[in-house]
């Protein structure tokens, strides 16, 4: 996405990711009243409300760390939407019944809509990498989350204690095993549709 299309709000995804206090807490001041009075009227209280928030805060800064996500539409529509979606998917699932969202409540501009189903895909496939990551060995898992922070093999290596020519072959392997456990998954190919 180009420099130009930049919605002015971009400063509280910014602020996101450089954790910096002010702009948590104007998001907390302006935009979570808001969420907390609907969630309250559709069959929530403050706690289910507080964890719904930190919920799509944690997304929105792994979706910024991890892709660079540039804001579009206003905060304060894209917050809620998904703040909103978040909580009518808790209720889903805690009356195991579907859901329906009232038309006049989808009717939201494009430009949010599009960065909301952007954040919803991004969550999804963050959270069936993380379940298929458990699924490794401890071997494997140990392997990868080193070579997620460490910045060379050589130094994956040493940490491990074994040679170099066995971390790259391992971590390939592991990598390998890693993307067949997804691709394999119901909810990958549901992707895929």
């Amino acid at each position: 996405m180009t420099g130009k299309n930049l919605h002015s709000d971009q400063i509280y995804i910014d602020g996101l990711l450089q954790n910096n206090s002010d702009v948590i807490q104007t998001i907390y001041k302006r935009f979570v009243p808001k969420i907390k009075n609907h969630i309250r009227n559709n069959s929530g209280n403050d706690d289910d409300a507080q964890d719904i928030v930190q919920e799509v805060l944690i997304v929105i800064y792994n979706q910024a760390r991890t892709n660079g996500l540039q804001l579009t539409c206003p905060f304060d529509a894209y917050f809620f939407l998904l703040c909103k979606r978040r909580w009518l998917n808790e209720l889903k699932k805690r009356s195991h019944k579907e859901v329906t969202i009232p038309e006049h409540l989808v009717s939201i501009d494009e430009p949010v809509q599009g960065m909301v189903s952007r954040t919803e895909i991004f969550d999804e496939k963050q959270s069936l990498f993380d379940e298929m990551f458990q699924k490794l060995g401890e071997k494997c898992r140990e392997l990868l989350q080193l070579s997620f922070v460490t910045k060379t093999m050589e130094e994956v290596a040493e940490k491990l204690n074994v040679s170099y020519g066995y971390v790259r072959k391992k971590k390939s392997l592991c990598t390998g095993q890693l993307t067949e456990m997804i691709r394999q998954s119901d909810r990958y190919k549901s992707f895929k549709n």
